[in-house]
């Protein structure tokens, strides 16, 4: 049974967000957060804050081991754009778009005999 955690609107370009979601997909639960502990990038702290939620939705549906757990899916898609203008010389203004990303994580459990997938 999959356990679903969101961020919707967090204020960090989808692009970037996306780099970090690729890295953490079909990991282990504690593997990924401590990849994304480690991260230097900005959007580690809001995805490994996601990956906790979900694993805290995990044990409220009552999960028999937190080390069965992976990271299933995880996608990021784009939010609002917050359009603003920088004034610029002789009357220009350049516009400043300040985007959105709604940051998805699922897991799930391993069965008894799967293993993780070596990453290469």
């Amino acid at each position: 049974m999959p356990f679903e955690a969101k961020h919707r609107f967090a204020r960090i370009a989808p692009r970037k967000a996306r780099l970090l979601m690729n890295l953490i997909r079909g990991r282990d639960v504690d593997d990924a957060i401590t990849l994304l502990r480690f991260a230097k990038q900005r959007a580690s702290g809001m995805i490994e804050k996601v990956v906790r939620s979900a694993v805290a939705n995990a044990a409220e549906q009552d999960v028999r081991s937190r080390n069965a757990l992976y990271v299933a899916k995880c996608w990021v898609d784009p939010g609002p754009t917050i359009k603003r203008f920088q004034p610029k010389d002789r009357g220009k203004a350049y516009s400043i778009m300040k985007r959105t990303s709604h940051l998805v994580v699922t897991l799930d459990e391993r069965k008894d005999n799967e293993k993780a997938p070596r990453k290469k």
